[in-house]
């Protein structure tokens, strides 16, 4: 075989040259401008070499320090706060919707009943519904009907609606992929109904709990629309209050910026810890020679 023929062509190197700075890129460049001054920022001689500072990330984290930064006049809790609240919904909501999602994609995988694949074919249809169309009717139901406008609960139980149908039809998949002789044997051994689900099947099905909770948290944490008309000033999350902060009037970008480093860290934490679990069932069945 001809040698030049395995090398790849440059214009491949070239395209992955481009896609890699598309894709790092825009993160370098939110990263050194949240190590500058905003007036280093807005000044005409700004160029690529500068004295990097802390000082933005002291000014957004300023109320959870353990020390007074020296330049922070006024402490705005707003980003500590809007930082618990991202957490609580976003963990919340995705074991909620892991837990139900679990159980549904369970019974409607291994039980028979009228309407089930028509059941699981509605579960998907309903992902496809944007979230902006859900907008106006659940803002009426949940502030005229609920009173649940304003409140954590009510903004997580949106995104559990939301993200469960996706959850169902993706673990479906892997839980057809379950041997039923295990789940046979179990019943065999004594084991209830709720000892074969909890202690057979989700085990097994550990990658895809995996990567629906990835799912589920990265679109629960980054997820705009909805939180900001749901949520009032005390239960705001990240990505509202990032918006917020844009006025016609003032606009500090490098604390910006320092936000939006520090919103992107909490999902990067939790994917790496869910694809370890995505690993570990993927080679816990390997053949060890």
């Amino acid at each position: 075989m001809n040698t030049s023929s395995q090398q790849q062509n440059p214009a491949f190197y070239a395209l992955l040259v481009v896609l890699i700075i598309m894709a790092v890129g825009p993160i370098w460049l939110m990263l050194t401008t949240s190590l500058r001054l905003n007036v280093d920022i807005m000044s005409e001689t700004s160029s690529l070499l500068f004295m990097p500072t802390l000082q933005n990330y002291e000014t957004v984290l300023c109320d959870v320090l353990w020390y007074d930064p020296a330049h922070v006049d006024y402490c705005d809790p707003t980003f500590g706060r809007a930082l618990g609240n991202s957490i609580i919904v976003a963990l919340i909501a995705t074991g909620i919707t892991l837990v139900v999602g679990c159980m549904a994609a369970y019974a409607l995988v291994r039980f028979r009943f009228m309407g089930r694949d028509t059941v699981s074919i509605t579960t998907l249809l309903m992902r496809m519904v944007p979230p902006a169309v859900l907008l106006v009717p659940v803002f009426g139901i949940w502030t005229f009907q609920y009173q649940l406008d304003g409140t954590r609960a009510g903004v997580i139980l949106v995104y559990v609606a939301m993200n469960l149908p996706f959850v169902i039809w993706i673990l479906q998949s892997f839980i057809v992929q379950v041997p039923i002789q295990l789940e046979e044997a179990a019943r065999m051994d004594g084991a209830n109904a709720f000892q074969v689900f909890f202690l057979v099947v989700l085990p097994v099905i550990k990658p895809g709990l995996a990567a629906a909770s990835i799912f589920t948290f990265r679109i629960v944490w980054n997820e705009f629309l909805l939180a900001n008309a749901l949520l009032d000033r005390n239960t705001r999350t990240v990505p509202v209050t990032i918006v917020n902060s844009l006025t016609e009037y003032d606009i500090d970008w490098a604390v910006i910026m320092a936000t939006g480093m520090l919103l992107a860290i909490p999902p990067i934490i939790f994917t790496f810890v869910a694809s370890k679990q995505i690993i570990t069932g993927m080679t816990a069945g390997a053949v060890k020679g």
